[in-house]
């Protein structure tokens, strides 16, 4: 397959995840303010969407992350992306349309170490990117939880003397306000993800020699995560924010702030956290402050069984996506990687991600795959 066309397919594939990403992960956005009716839902689709776009184009280090961080760009090539993208968009795509609020950055990080572990082997694997990655989404839920269940808390011990109609009328505005900084957050970690993909991709096929991630990747993602935020995954949103708990104003802001904060750390430290994950934490955080019996705890666990489900499947899925690929001959075999850190690989295969500065200025030519 000739590079140029390659490439297409892979950028092609991996916008389509960022659609099934933001398809899925509308609910995490306005949720609560449809489930309270603070908002209709296309309106809050619409301002969703528009934020959305508007926050992954403030930052690129969660791109940096996802790009560098967790495989080795050496050996990581197009068809290996390819894999990982058509990995994810089908267990993200299927999770939507059964109605289930799943991971998109496990989604991601399952499959592209998936098909990387199947093509190069397990020492292509960067395991301390994959564990910084691991460790703060296991994190987010549980800071969501406790996020949100402070928030609500303080909100209940000063609004204790305030009568519930004024109350709802209050929140009813701030919400507004909350659900804005979520959509916002969400843009901000989630779009970059792809981001990062798209260019280890374009690395991968000699299109550009830095991992920096170009305007039109930045527009392009932040566009179609937008389009797929409007298009309102419905199923999920009557999930969160309908079966979960029931929801009144005061308890979507604060839900919705919890999690905003959670997310904007994560965005400035540059960590890919679980927008998902962080949001549904938040929700039963704030649930808990009325009482236990006020969570829905079944429906959680099958969404905790989504979650654990999701970073082996994907990462079975991306292997097999890989050698299917490969068995219909698109791309060149790859080298595995040696065991010892920075050896090159042995000539033959598919060509590395990043050449030696001396081989890469008399190459010329992109490298085919």
């Amino acid at each position: 397959m000739e590079p140029t066309t390659l490439i297409v397919a892979v950028v092609v594939a991996a916008l389509l995840f960022d659609f099934c990403n933001g398809w899925n992960d509308s609910a995490n956005a306005i949720a609560t303010v449809v489930s309270t009716r603070v908002l209709s839902p296309i309106t809050a689709v619409s301002l969703a969407a528009l934020l959305n776009v508007l926050g992954a184009l403030v930052s690129t280090k969660v791109a940096k992350t996802i790009a560098g961080d967790l495989v080795d760009p050496a050996v990581v090539t197009q068809t290996v992306v390819l894999a990982a993208m058509l990995a994810a968009s089908t267990w993200v795509g299927l999770m939507t349309l059964v109605g289930m609020p799943i991971s998109g950055s496990h989604s991601l990080v399952g499959a592209l170490v998936g098909a990387t572990a199947w093509a190069a082997g397990w020492d292509a694997v960067h395991r301390d990117g994959v564990m910084k990655v691991l460790k703060a989404m296991l994190l987010s839920p549980v800071a969501g939880l406790l996020i949100g269940f402070a928030v609500m808390a303080g909100l209940m011990w000063l609004l204790r003397r305030v009568r519930p109609v004024t109350v709802n009328r209050w929140f009813g505005k701030l919400q507004l306000v909350s659900v804005s900084a979520m959509a916002w957050a969400h843009g901000t970690n989630d779009a970059q993800k792809v981001m990062g993909v798209i260019t280890l991709a374009l690395v991968a096929g000699g299109f550009q020699r830095e991992l920096e991630v170009p305007l039109w990747v930045k527009l392009a993602c932040a566009l179609v995560m937008g389009l797929g935020t409007a298009c309102g995954g419905w199923k999920v949103i009557r999930t969160l924010g309908m079966n979960l708990i029931k929801i009144k104003p005061i308890h979507g802001f604060a839900a919705e702030t919890g999690a905003s904060i959670t997310l904007g750390v994560a965005a400035a430290l540059g960590t890919p956290v679980s927008t998902t994950h962080t949001i549904t934490g938040s929700i039963l955080g704030v649930g808990a402050t009325q009482r236990l019996s006020a969570v829905r705890w079944g429906l959680g666990a099958k969404i905790l069984y989504a979650w654990l489900l999701t970073l082996p499947g994907t990462g079975l899925m991306g292997g097999l996506a890989y050698a299917g690929l490969r068995a219909a001959g698109v791309g060149g075999p790859v080298d595995r990687v040696a065991a010892a850190p920075g050896e090159p690989g042995a000539p033959g295969g598919e060509a590395p991600a990043v050449q030696p500065p001396a081989e890469a200025a008399g190459a010329g030519a992109r490298r085919t795959d």
